[in-house]
Formats: C-alpha cells, structure tokens, sequence
C-alpha cells in the first residue's frame, strides 16, 4: 500500500488553476517523449471545474487519447453519466477525435462493458497520467471496500454501497500501469479518509501508484 506526496491549496479554485497548467505541462511532455498523451479522466465536481478550465485553455489534440477511470451503468443521456458530463464540460468543443475519445460503453451493462473495455485497453501501453478521486469512504474509480479491485483491465461491479449499484471501473492492476497518478480531493468531508489513508490503512486509494509519481492534490478544507 502507498501514500502520495501531499499538495495543499488555499480552495478548489487555486488548486484547479494550478492543476490545469501541470496537466498541458505533462501533455507536452508525453507528446514530445512518444508523440501521444494518454490520460484518464475521474469523475466529480472537482474534475469537472478542472475540465472546464482546460476547455478555456482550448486544451486536447489529436495526439490525445482520452479514456476513463470507471463509470455508471445508465442510459448515454443520463445527467450523472461521467462521459455526458466531460464531454459538456470539455471535449466535445475540444480538437481531440472522436475515435480518440473512449468512453466505458456502461449503457451495454456492467460485464458487457468491461470486457468490451479491456479489449479496448489490451493494446494500449501504460497510461501517462491517471487523475482519480476519492469517497469518503476511501473509495477512487468505482473501486470501494470490500470489494474485488484487480482482475481484468475493467472490472464489472455489483453491488456498489452508493448508487447506482452497477458500474464498470479500471482495476487496480490497469491503474498502476500509468507514469503518473493524480488524486483530486477537495472538501472537509474527505479529512477522515485521508487520515486512514496517511496511517497506512488498506483503502482502494492506498492500492493506486504510478511508476513516477502518485501526487495528492489538496485543497486546505480537506487537507485541514
């Protein structure tokens, strides 16, 4: 189990700011080492202030491959689809393809999905960044307590302790094969999880790691 390196911000404002710049930052990197950036996406308030402020910075090209850290099994236009909501905030003005753009297929139901998903992520090499969440639970992705996080690439979840009960989510495993992971954790009401996840308890969070780097990016009211 890992603990990330900490970085605190005055709100969710500031960190967003500071957040949008290190992400094109790591894109031009990734592009210019291998000519194609591969990012996966979280879900949430948080991400979805960061998403729009990459859609100002009119961020995303061609060499960008998006793809998606777990989803809800609703219908396409369901409002709380994480891809309805990425795609409102960012993408669909963005320049990056469509066929660039990999949503979890969820609406197929939660196996049908991730098994059409790990095909689809059986020939892509490690991600370059991983940005996640976490529960307050210490769940990230859909991976929560008590449940099954490796296997497969994605993982058909059942039973998920808030709704709705059926999802899809990357693994664990697939999660670790990034250069860099990025948590977006904001509020006061991720204090507790944070601190069982600083004392070393075994939460999803704690199974997460990139190979360069796993980065927390806080802000005061949940860092405390």
């Amino acid at each position: 189990m890992s603990v990330p390196d900490w970085q605190v911000f005055a709100d969710a404002d500031a960190l967003v700011a500071e957040l949008s710049a290190a992400l094109c930052a790591e894109a031009q990197s990734a592009i210019a080492a291998r000519g194609a950036f591969h990012l996966v996406l979280a879900g949430g308030t948080t991400p979805l202030a960061l998403y729009r402020a990459l859609a100002k910075q009119q961020a995303g090209d061609a060499r960008w491959h998006v793809w998606y850290g777990d989803e809800r099994c609703l219908s396409l236009d369901h409002p709380e689809r994480n891809s309805g909501a990425i795609e409102a905030a960012w993408l669909a003005a963005s320049a990056i393809p469509p066929e660039n753009r990999r949503p979890i297929p969820a609406e197929q139901g939660s196996h049908e999905a991730a098994t059409a998903y790990s095909e689809w992520l059986a020939d892509v090499a490690d991600f370059d960044l991983v940005l996640l969440g976490m529960g307050e639970d210490g769940h990230t992705a859909s991976l929560f307590p008590g449940h099954i996080w490796d296997g497969a690439d994605a993982l058909a979840v059942h039973d998920a302790p808030k709704p709705p009960p059926e999802r899809v989510s990357l693994s664990a495993a697939r999660l670790n094969r990034s250069q860099r992971v990025w948590f977006v954790i904001t509020g006061a009401g991720k204090r507790e999880a944070l601190m069982r996840w600083k004392n070393g308890e075994a939460l999803p969070v704690s199974a997460i790691r990139g190979n360069q780097q796993t980065l927390a990016w806080l802000d005061r009211a949940a860092a405390g």
